[in-house]
């Protein structure tokens, strides 16, 4: 036992102590690496690795902090990356850094306008925070940017819709999104909102004011 400690303390004080993340088993090395050294190609490969990880891992994991600082490099590397942005404002949204989340996403958005991703990303930010009107704004734009094959923004759309009691609006996005991604539950939700829509017609239709005829 004694030598086996010697032997830990000799390794230990040659190479360092491991991180956190090497003692779990979550980087394939055991000493810190410089990230500094690596291209933009590398640092994009462990960065894409490290943000699949946050998002697994939540707000609180280390994947989160090595995430964050890697995307930090790559955007000073390449200012008009929106990529970069976008990711940042995305994992600042997990950890709960409200203010920086926005702030990536606006910053991605003024760079490129017409880049639906960073207003899709600001669309579900809001969403979240069951802010839907603004939500609602964010998402429009994606759609209008080019996001109308993409399930998410087309669904949530319709969902919002849905909320403010617009069956029509809902039912046009709604039925799109089928048309992309089919699935049970949406189907419920197209047979409760067309039922519903049905209600809204035959309601409006019953209570509309007819003008009244004159005898002459």
């Amino acid at each position: 036992m004694k030598r086996k400690l010697l032997f830990l303390f000799l390794i230990f004080s040659i190479f360092g102590l491991p991180s956190y993340s090497a003692i779990k088993g979550g980087l394939e090395y055991s000493i810190p690496i410089d990230y500094t050294k690596l291209n933009e190609d590398e640092l994009q490969a462990k960065a894409g690795l490290y943000y699949n990880l946050a998002l697994k891992n939540g707000a609180n994991s280390e994947d989160m902090t090595t995430a964050l600082n890697l995307y930090h490099m790559l955007a000073h590397k390449n200012h008009d990356n929106v990529i970069y942005l976008t990711k940042l404002g995305t994992l600042y949204d997990i950890a709960g850094k409200d203010r920086y989340a926005k702030g990536a996403f606006f910053d991605a958005m003024g760079i490129k306008p017409n880049e639906p991703e960073a207003y899709y990303r600001l669309g579900e930010f809001y969403y979240k925070r069951q802010m839907y009107k603004k939500a609602l704004r964010f998402y429009s734009e994606a759609y209008k940017f080019g996001y109308t094959q993409h399930y998410e923004t087309v669904y949530k759309l319709g969902d919002i819709y849905e909320k403010f009691g617009d069956t029509r609006a809902a039912l046009k996005y709604l039925r799109q999104a089928s048309t992309i991604n089919a699935n049970s539950a949406l189907d419920d939700k197209l047979t409760r909102v067309e039922n519903a829509d049905k209600i809204n017609r035959e309601y409006y239709s019953n209570t509309r004011i007819h003008p009244v005829e004159v005898n002459k």
